[in-house]
């Protein structure tokens, strides 16, 4: 009997952040795939192995759940250096999209080739329990149900093509169990709870807030009460920084002729430490402020008017918490909007690792007390007296 690897997998617009086993092991990889040869080309083929594999994710993927099957992609860092790249677009859902499955089998892939499952020459047999999640807008429509079922019940195979340590090798994934948490729940229990599910924020715990998540295709806003999210008051919204990140791109390549391989580029630009809202443009050092602060104050002014409906019909809200990786490119425009207008008590997370890491570590801790409470179920029913 393989033993369950526990995986907590985030896959958010601009990247999947997954955590293994008993917290020894995260991945963080660019949501980028592009379809691809068997034999792509390698500049020093020899070294190959010398570089690094996140650098290199050159695979072919099976699984009956995929639309389009046994089809061979570049994945992350490398799919951003293909022109036909491409990434989630605005409006498609997260539990519908074949990109979603493949970034999720990469994922687990990388982490099964350094961990302890059978293996059978160059074949691995690797068993999750997953937790992860979906969009509040999906779950209310029920899509969560066929996610589920999708990675439930079926083995999906990652072979390793050129990829750097682990060409040659095939991983087969199977689920024992998969939790499917919506995204705004998911963001109230990583506020409240430690790793070890012990309350954390006392204070926090019996107030009414609001939980605005901000990610890369929509917008959840969890409405909490009583230490339960109020699924009816909660709201998705078809509305992310994903469209804002093209249209900066965009305007950045008519303006100044310069070609950005990606969102992520354009996210490094408005959020770097140093030179923030400057490229280079032929060797110049060039500021693209115009440009980023007429789009992205539209966009948070949007934000903006989607808090203060939800708060409209939620009055005795005593706060709100804006997380997710849109938050960090949004924080400082929509705190200016904030308080121009002498608005709402909200507050924003300083380190952007803990707000971009949110979701994952919820599911983490999600998962963990689920598997808990099985166990104890499990003890009783063990425990339990046999009727003669």
């Amino acid at each position: 009997m393989t033993k369950s690897r526990i995986a907590a997998v985030d896959v958010g617009n601009d990247s999947v952040k997954a955590i293994f086993g008993e917290l020894e092991r995260e991945l963080n990889i660019p949501n980028i795939i592009a379809r691809d040869t068997e034999d792509r080309p390698v500049i020093g083929i020899e070294d190959l192995d010398s570089k690094d594999p996140l650098d290199g994710i050159h695979i072919r993927v099976h699984s009956p759940s995929l639309k389009e099957n046994n089809v061979i992609y570049r994945v992350g860092n490398l799919a951003t250096k293909s022109i036909n790249a491409t990434e989630l677009d605005p409006g498609s859902s997260k539990s519908e999209e074949d990109q979603t499955l493949i970034m999720l089998f990469a994922t687990l892939a990388l982490d099964a080739v350094n961990s302890d499952f059978p293996r059978n020459k160059n074949v691995i047999d690797a068993s999750y329990i997953l937790g992860t999640g979906l969009p509040l807008r999906e779950v209310k429509e029920g899509k969560d149900a066929g996610y589920r079922s999708k990675l439930l019940g079926s083995v999906h195979q990652v072979e390793f093509l050129v990829t750097p340590k682990y060409q040659g090798m095939k991983v087969n994934i199977k689920f024992d169990e998969v939790k499917v948490y919506p995204e705004g729940f998911a963001a109230f229990i990583n506020l409240v709870m430690d790793n070890s599910l012990k309350i954390i924020n006392k204070d926090l715990i019996d107030k009414r807030i609001l939980i605005q998540d901000i990610g890369g295709l929509s917008t959840d806003i969890a409405v909490i009460k009583n230490r339960n999210v109020d699924d009816d008051k909660a709201q998705g919204f078809n509305l992310g920084v994903s469209e804002s990140l093209e249209q900066i791109r965009e305007e950045i390549r008519k303006k100044h002729g310069v070609e950005l391989d990606s969102r992520r580029d354009v996210v490094e630009i408005i959020t770097k430490k140093n030179d923030r809202n400057h490229i280079m443009v032929k060797g110049s050092r060039t500021s693209v402020h115009d440009i980023t602060d007429r789009i992205l104050l539209d966009l948070a002014k949007k934000q903006y008017r989607l808090l203060r409906n939800v708060w409209a019909k939620n009055s005795q809200t005593e706060i709100c918490y804006f997380v997710g990786g849109g938050s960090i490119i949004l924080k400082e425009y929509i705190k200016n909007i904030n308080n121009s207008l002498d608005g709402y008590n909200i507050d924003f997370f300083e380190d952007e690792k803990e707000s971009i890491w949110m979701m994952a570590n919820a599911y983490y801790k999600l998962i963990k007390d689920f598997i808990r409470k099985t166990e104890k179920q499990n003890a009783v029913k063990d425990k339990a007296p046999v009727k003669s």
